[in-house]
Formats: structure tokens, sequence, C-alpha cells
């Protein structure tokens, strides 16, 4: 979160869309953090989208597209990997944009695999809230604390719930400190 990730992914639709490309941005329906049919960036650069409840209904809708955004991959099912591959294979140029780890900073969803066969990976940086330093983990808050590790993967959110931080940084959930101190 807050990497650029979203922002990067608009800037290279753009300009396929200048270079006369056909372009589609899909994304998650459960995602509705700053408008429902828009991706927006957290800096508010923002792109007109086509909301999906699943990959079948993404593939179907992408079909005539030269290029193919796909924002918050994580949050798709894992077929998203082989929608993707399918789409590459028939021609289009498939950007993805998505958090490589869940807030407990375990491979999240199908990132892992989705990472493992792309052609071209940029892993973004944010700013650590704590430190200012390099900040690769989501740190989920609850009450301002760390969340506790046996909550819900998923939980959509922005600011008011997540922070970036660094290594050093992220803090283990209550349950996960409690068990390791026990």
């Amino acid at each position: 979160m807050f990497s650029g990730k979203s922002e990067e992914m608009i800037r290279r639709l753009r300009r396929a869309e200048i270079a006369g490309q056909r372009v589609v941005i899909f994304k998650p329906r459960v995602d509705d953090r700053y408008d429902a049919a828009d991706v927006v960036s957290h800096a508010g650069v923002r792109m007109r989208a086509v909301p999906v409840e699943s990959v079948a209904e993404l593939l179907r809708r992408a079909d005539g597209y030269d290029v193919v955004g796909i924002d918050e991959v994580q949050f798709f099912e894992p077929a998203v990997v082989d929608a993707a591959l399918s789409l590459a294979d028939r021609g289009a140029r498939v950007v993805a944009a998505g958090l490589d780890q869940d807030f407990r900073r375990l491979p999240f969803g199908p990132m892992p695999e989705l990472l493992a066969l792309a052609e071209l990976v940029d892993k973004l940086q944010a700013v650590c809230h704590r430190c200012g330093g390099p900040a690769t983990t989501t740190q989920r808050l609850v009450d301002g604390r760390p969340a506790p590790y046996s909550g819900a993967t998923v939980v959509i959110g922005a600011a008011e719930q997540y922070e970036t931080r660094c290594r050093n940084c992220h803090e283990p959930g209550a349950d996960a400190a409690a068990a390791a101190a026990a």
C-alpha cells in the first residue's frame, strides 16, 4: 500500500492510450474505497475502470483490448493467473498491480504464482510510517495497534486501517506476539 502501484499502472495504461491502443482496466468489485467504478490511487490519480465480480467476467469483458490492466490483483481468485496468461497468449499486454504480502507478511492470494510467471516485475516500495525508511510491508491497525494475525486476511481499507512499515518497524499482531512469548 501507498507505494504507487495503481498510479504506475495508470501511467502505463495512459501511455498505451496515447499510442492508440485499446485499453481497459479492471478492478475487483469489492474494492470501493475511493470510487465504485474508477481505479483511484492514494494520491488521487484516477482512471475509469470496469468493476468485476470474478475472473470469468474479467475474461469475457477483456475481449478485443490490446492492453488489459488488473488492479488489486491479490483480491481475485487464483484463476486470475491463468486468465492473465491466456490474455497474453492472445496478444494482449497485461499490466497487473497488487500486494505481494498480506498484513501478516505472508504471500497474498495469487500473487506468488503471478510474480513467478510474469515476464517483467517491478516491486515498488513505500515509505515506512515509523522511521521513514523503505517500506515493503503493510501493518493493519485496530484502534491504533497491530491487528491480531487471527483476523480475516482481506479487510478493505486505506490510511485509517493500514500503515506501511519496513521490516524492522513491522510488529506482529497481538495473538502472534502472545504465542511467541509462550
